[in-house]
């Protein structure tokens, strides 16, 4: 259903876009009408795809297609040691010449089919609910080769046998395209979560009472992100500023136990508090891996060659399902922090830091709330031969 959609909307906008590759030999050219699957939770989009064969130098070998879900945690210049820097996490494999898994025809398939001309075979993958969404860890300046991070990849290739570990594919016979596993946002909007701590200070016999809430569960990658914060100061202390942190916590689970945060956006601010008084305001952040383009390893959205990014969006986890096929978990906490000067003799020995920490969730919207202002009223098959 949501291939059908995604064809009517394409042509009544007057646009088709195929994706496509061939091999070196010239015999495979793998074409896809699109490079982005969605998560749907529990439905994923299923890949429909044609490979147009030019069967002369197949010797009878045969033509299979397949796609894989894997974890890259090394660049591949490694190799060379003899080392394997790719995990499989998921795997299919299907034979589509001679015909031999053939599926039902969808709209995806006429429309590539008849783009791509005589001879070509379509094919079908559907992606199992449980896999991780497409992350990439961005690489340091000085790296080279593919990042590090969760893949799709669909590939053609000729073989003599399906499964034979001790055949040899030719890379001059195969023909890949990444392409991306997503989540979009859910439409349900829900109260923002709140934090708030008191702590008193040595010296002084009355706190400090520091409160901070989000407008919402849930932002879109580059939205404002609202922050209410309250500071009730009954110190005879001064609040000399504070500051504003989001952290991006990157779980690598499939491994290893490795965890690691990176400051993606960081601000102070020079308001001060003075003893016995008060201060409320709505501030607004943005998080962009824009001003984050230097740190190595910050966790990504899967990123197709050429095509720009933003970071990861939060990991959505379906329940029941074990973290260690999601491959890397991603997660953002926003820390709100007042610096207390100290007072009296004791000076800088008596201040201190108070701090509130909030989960922070950041996603797409789904393209239907972005194009909400289309009004497509005409039948598809009013737009036939355009």
């Amino acid at each position: 259903m949501a291939d059908e959609q995604y064809i009517k909307v394409v042509f009544l906008l007057g646009f088709f876009r195929i994706f496509k590759k061939t091999s070196k030999s010239g015999g495979l050219t793998l074409c896809l009408g699109k490079r982005d699957y969605v998560d749907h939770m529990p439905i994923v989009d299923q890949v429909d795809g044609v490979v147009k064969l030019d069967t002369a130098d197949f010797a009878g070998r045969k033509v299979f297609v397949q796609l894989a879900c894997a974890f890259r945690y090394g660049s591949d210049d490694l190799d060379v040691m003899g080392l394997c820097f790719r995990k499989d996490i998921w795997i299919k494999q299907l034979q589509i010449y001679p015909e031999c898994d053939k599926p039902n025809i969808t709209e995806m398939h006429n429309t590539l089919m008849k783009k791509a001309g005589d001879n070509s075979y379509p094919f079908t993958f559907e992606i199992a609910h449980n896999l991780p969404c497409s992350v990439s860890l961005q690489p340091g300046p000085d790296d080279k080769g593919k990042a590090c991070g969760v893949d799709f990849e669909v590939k053609a290739y000729l073989a003599n046998d399906k499964c034979n570990p001790d055949e040899t594919i030719e890379k001059k016979d195969t023909a890949r395209l990444i392409i991306r596993k997503i989540q979009y946002a859910t439409t349900q909007v829900c109260p923002g979560p709140k934090a708030d701590i008191c702590k008193g200070f040595m010296m002084s016999d009355k706190p400090v009472h520091l409160e901070a809430s989000l407008e919402k569960d849930l932002y879109y990658h580059g939205e404002p992100i609202k922050i209410k914060i309250k500071i009730n100061n009954e110190t005879n202390k001064t609040v000399k500023k504070f500051s504003i942190t989001v952290e991006q916590t990157t779980d690598i689970v499939l491994y290893s136990a490795d965890k690691y945060t990176k400051t993606v956006y960081n601000q102070e601010f020079g308001e001060t508090v003075e003893p016995n008084s008060t201060y409320e305001n709505t501030l607004d952040i943005i998080p962009m891996l824009a001003d984050n383009k230097e740190k190595r390893g910050l966790a990504l959205d899967g990123r197709l060659k050429d095509e720009d990014t933003n970071l990861a969006s939060t990991t959505m986890l379906r329940q029941g399902v074990e973290k260690d096929v999601l491959g890397i978990l991603v997660s953002y906490k926003i820390k709100i922090n007042l610096m207390v000067a100290g007072g009296g003799l004791l000076g800088g020995l008596t201040s201190s830091d108070v701090t509130v920490e909030l989960p922070l969730q950041l996603m797409h919207p789904k393209p239907e709330e972005r194009m909400s202002h289309w009004r497509l009223r005409r039948r598809p098959e009013d737009n036939e031969g355009k």
